[in-house]
């Protein structure tokens, strides 16, 4: 109660925590409070300043020794399910790194289970100490008449879960193309968003100019997707809020901060991001502590770089009792010795040590999993090797072929044409230039789509990889060599339920299963992470050069990210925002 906080304020009850002689990190002003006390009642922070009066006989008192103390991080965008666990083992993982909230777009579970897969994830964030906003998904399709998806998300399904607990927004409006075209379904979800008090989010790649300006108009207060140094200052310029984005496939920190500092800009509209965080890497680099440390080596200010991810994040989203340590905040905390290298000590969530020298303090229970979670992937029939036959009219020569180009650290894709060689009617790989087959599988609605193609910038040299997690239709993408093994692969991961399959020589030989939702796994981010890492030791053995391979074929089927998609329909012109030929024209011979 806000009298209770009152009254231990002024001493009138003690408090439950007083932190003596903090060095606080005052994200209000941009600076160092040296000497302060913090006192903390009923998990909010009652006062900051001389806490002498606080103190009782049942009050736990800790004397800093020269540490910082900061606010709780926030990651302004992500979507949860890319850590490939249960919310319940992302905050196992995230809370000791010193993440005690994150804005989450659902969008994946989303476009396999619908608006019952949001409301899983609501209910199970009820119990965990991570404080988790949901944004909901506002594009499910994200591509409408490119891809199937295993629901639609309408307008009445959005006006129902904007009512939810924790929803603070409409997710990332990633149908720009709609936005700009007039579309009246897009605007019209806009407006519901808007109408009942939520944010915006925005995704517009490479939108400057009066498409930028049109786009912002609609009523979209931030983006994530800025890839160039010329996005971030005009989105920065025209008001929008610029997440800065630093995720495990997608690493534009560098990139956009750079004309941030050159142009010496306000920070304030800056927000620190991860969208997608892989397990190995959670583990390995840490989450948000790992942006914030990135943001200090681009050469960020250390205190401007914790705001980034704490106060402007809290304040874009309107949610006003967390993002800086002041009276009445939830009393989240973070124990720094070192703010360049900010290795955070302790973790402080609601006023309670949760987690101390990266070991989280507190058991968090994984909660059941209703069955139709596990049962998600369906196919027509069971695939085989002439499924990924790209045909054609020559039974011998050459044809030119669009070929998606892989670009290592970034989710753009290039669009190649390539003259590719065809024996027996069918087109063929062609290793010496990097150039695989590439197919999409949907698993939804039993259609028996299949996406062909080809892709460039994996070094394979054999074998086949292929996954249920696939941007953001999630249907299964493959990515191999001969017919033979991809088909295998993709039996694979259907028989698991979902997951992801590295073959070689028609044998299986790593595989990690996702049941939930063909997303996710119901084991720790340990053991999922130790998968990972044998996924990738295979996946090296078949030449593959790419630092995270499974992260790279989840978003070839993204097809609102430029320039070359594929999805279970065939190719996509994102550009175009349409289906494309396969085969360009034929070559003469």
């Amino acid at each position: 109660m806000n009298a209770e906080l009152v009254d231990a304020a002024l001493g009138r009850i003690p408090s439950d925590l007083v932190i003596k002689g903090a060095r606080l990190v005052n994200v209000n002003t941009t600076e160092i409070e040296e000497h302060v006390d913090i006192a903390v009642k009923n998990g909010r922070i009652a006062l900051v300043g001389d806490a002498s009066h606080c103190v009782g006989k049942e009050t736990k008192v800790i004397t800093a020794g020269g540490e910082y103390f900061a606010p709780g991080l926030l990651d302004a965008h992500i979507h949860p399910e890319s850590s490939m666990v249960t919310l319940t083992q992302f905050a196992r993982a995230v809370l000791p790194r010193g993440t005690t909230g994150v804005f989450v777009d659902p969008h994946e579970i989303a476009n396999v289970l619908g608006l019952r897969g949001i409301k899983l994830l609501i209910e199970e964030s009820k119990r965990l100490p991570l404080k988790v906003f949901v944004e909901i998904s506002s594009c499910v399709p994200s591509a409408p008449g490119l891809e199937t998806t295993g629901v639609e998300l309408g307008l009445k399904d959005i006006a129902i879960a904007l009512k939810l607990r924790n929803v603070v927004g409409l997710a990332e409006v990633m149908n720009f193309p709609g936005v700009l075209a007039g579309n009246e379904k897009v605007h019209r979800k806009i407006a519901v968003a808007r109408n009942a008090g939520k944010v915006v989010e925005g995704h517009a790649p490479g939108l400057v100019g009066r498409e930028l300006a049109a786009y912002i108009s609609a009523g979209i207060e931030s983006d994530h997707e800025s890839f160039t140094e010329k996005e971030a200052v005009e989105k920065l310029r025209r008001g929008m809020k610029l997440e800065v984005r630093e995720g495990s496939a997608a690493k534009n920190l560098t990139t956009l901060i750079k004309p941030i500092l050159k142009l010496k800009l306000d920070t304030r509209h800056c927000l620190l991001a991860t969208d997608d965080r892989h397990p190995y890497d959670l583990l390995r680099e840490g989450h948000m502590d790992h942006v914030v440390r990135r943001a200090i080596e681009e050469g960020v200010d250390p205190i401007k770089a914790i705001q980034m991810a704490t106060i402007n994040t809290a304040n874009h989203f309107w949610i006003s009792d967390i993002g800086d340590l002041s009276p009445g905040k939830i009393a989240d905390i973070l124990v720094v010795e070192d703010l360049r290298k900010f290795e955070v000590k302790k973790v402080f969530a609601n006023g309670r040590l949760v987690a101390e020298n990266g070991k989280l303090l507190l058991t968090l229970q994984q909660r059941a999993y209703p069955k139709f979670v596990k049962n998600s992937v369906r196919l027509k029939k069971k695939i085989t090797p002439s499924d990924f036959v790209v045909k054609s009219a020559l039974a011998l020569g050459r044809v030119k072929v669009r070929v998606i180009g892989v670009i290592e650290g970034e989710i753009v894709t290039e669009h190649k044409i390539l003259s590719l060689e065809v024996k027996n009617g069918g087109v063929m790989p062609d290793l010496a230039r990097d150039v695989v087959r590439v197919a999409v599988v949907e698993r939804h609605r039993r259609t028996g789509n299949i996406g062909l193609g080809f892709v460039r910038g994996f070094g394979m040299k054999r074998g086949a990889l292929a996954s249920s997690v696939g941007h953001d239709a999630h249907n299964i993408t493959v990515v191999g060599i001969n017919p033979e093994d991809m088909a295998v692969a993709v039996n694979e991961v259907v028989r698991c339920g979902g997951g992801q399959v590295v073959v070689l020589k028609g044998i299986p030989t790593a595989k990690l299963e996702l049941p939930i939702a063909g997303l996710m796994s119901d084991r720790s981010i340990q053991d999922v992470s130790a998968q990972l890492e044998m996924l990738y030791r295979a996946a090296r053995r078949c030449g593959v050069k790419l630092e995270s391979p499974f992260m790279s074929i989840s978003f070839l089927p993204l097809a609102v990210i430029p320039r070359l998609r594929i999805t279970d329909m065939g190719l996509v012109d994102v550009e175009k925002f349409g289906l494309v030929d396969l085969i360009v024209k034929r070559a003469r011979h």
